[in-house]
């Protein structure tokens, strides 16, 4: 893979509102993060409050069973739902993920092809945002789904931001 996989400053972070730096991570202004690179899956899709994450599922994922582990699954909802959370911020935001729900709906396998996971903002208040992930299969077959819990907050106010 020949884009940049690594992690932004904070200051670079929060100069720009969410989509403006989403879509910075699609053009190769900001990099790709560690784990999506490893994990075979891309951000594909940016828009307010809604963003689409593409991945290819592979035997290296697999769990003892001969199925992609649901690990991997977890792992592309809760990016997507929180990168819908994501691109509603205002520079100078920042956001951490409460909690989050996710039902299996049928086995990934790497038969399943290239997979589609989109994320959806349920609802954004001053302090808290909803969403919602659909991961289907090349298809169009539901694989899995879940909702998610943000919190939205100023700059300076959680530990480590």
């Amino acid at each position: 893979m020949s884009r940049k996989i690594g992690v932004v400053s904070r200051e670079v972070l929060l100069a720009e509102d969410g989509v403006s730096f989403l879509r910075g991570m699609m053009e190769g202004r900001h990099p790709g993060a560690p784990f999506a690179d490893a994990m075979d899956f891309d951000l594909a899709e940016v828009e307010e409050g809604r963003v689409v994450f593409v991945g290819k599922p592979s035997a290296r994922y697999f769990n003892p069973l001969g199925t992609i582990h649901g690990g991997w699954t977890a792992t592309i909802l809760d990016s997507a739902m929180a990168c819908a959370a994501h691109a509603t911020l205002k520079a100078g935001e920042g956001y951490t993920t409460l909690e989050m729900k996710i039902n299996y709906v049928r086995p990934v396998m790497p038969g399943s092809g290239i997979v589609r996971c989109e994320g959806k903002l349920i609802h954004r208040g001053g302090t808290v945002a909803t969403t919602e992930g659909r991961l289907t299969d090349e298809r169009g077959k539901l694989l899995a789904h879940g909702t998610e819990t943000c919190m939205i907050f100023p700059v300076g106010v959680a530990a480590g931001r």
